[in-house]
Parts: C-alpha cells; sequence; structure tokens
C-alpha cells in the first residue's frame, strides 16, 4: 500500500518546491481547480504518459483526488509504483479537505 502524506506535510513539501503532485482525476476537474503546480494524470493514462511528465523515477511524487471515498489516487500511485517510481505518496483526504482548509488552489 501507498504511503500517506498528511495535509501539513505536502503544504510544506509545495511551497519548498520539493514535490510533484499528481492529480488523479484529471480533465474537466483538473481545469477547473486543482492543487498549486499539479499535474494531470488519471490511472488510463499512467502507462502512455507517466515517462514525459514524470521522467524522474526517484523523486518525491505525491497523488491525491477528490476525498477518502475516491479511488483514483490509489490507482495511479500503484500504477506508478509498478512503473518504478521509487517515492510515491498519496494525499487521501483530497481536494476536498485541502478546499475546506482554505489553502490556494490553482485553476487552468
Amino acid at each position: 500500500m501507498t504511503e500517506l502524506i498528511s495535509r501539513a506535510d505536502l503544504r510544506a513539501a509545495i511551497e519548498a518546491g520539493t514535490v510533484t503532485v499528481v492529480d488523479a482525476l484529471g480533465g474537466e476537474y483538473w481545469a477547473k481547480q486543482h492543487l498549486p503546480g499539479a499535474i494531470p494524470l488519471v490511472a488510463a493514462d499512467v502507462s502512455t504518459r507517466a515517462a514525459d511528465l514524470l521522467p524522474d523515477h526517484d523523486a518525491a511524487i505525491v497523488t491525491y483526488c477528490s476525498n477518502p471515498a475516491c479511488p483514483n489516487s490509489g490507482q495511479v500511485a500503484a500504477l506508478l509504483e509498478g512503473l518504478g517510481y521509487s517515492h510515491v505518496r498519496t494525499y487521501r483526504e483530497g481536494i476536498e479537505d485541502w478546499t475546506a482548509a482554505g489553502l490556494p488552489l490553482e485553476t487552468n
């Protein structure tokens, strides 16, 4: 199972620029709002897009989706780990928790 990351630790990593954040909702959801600097990558695209989007297999990566009930972030994390990414964590609480805490979001 993928290691989890707390909101506080994720926020600190984003602010420090030491993590690549992956939005596992993708598409319209990502365009509407996403965590700062997040890139969209859904499970169906991991095998074809991960190498281009995430060239460093040892980089810190955090996946997220809506909330703990959403399986997308865990699916994307598992697929990335299967491709050899060694430092993948999941922000299980997702964008709903981030938003409820009043933290900044970006749009596209």
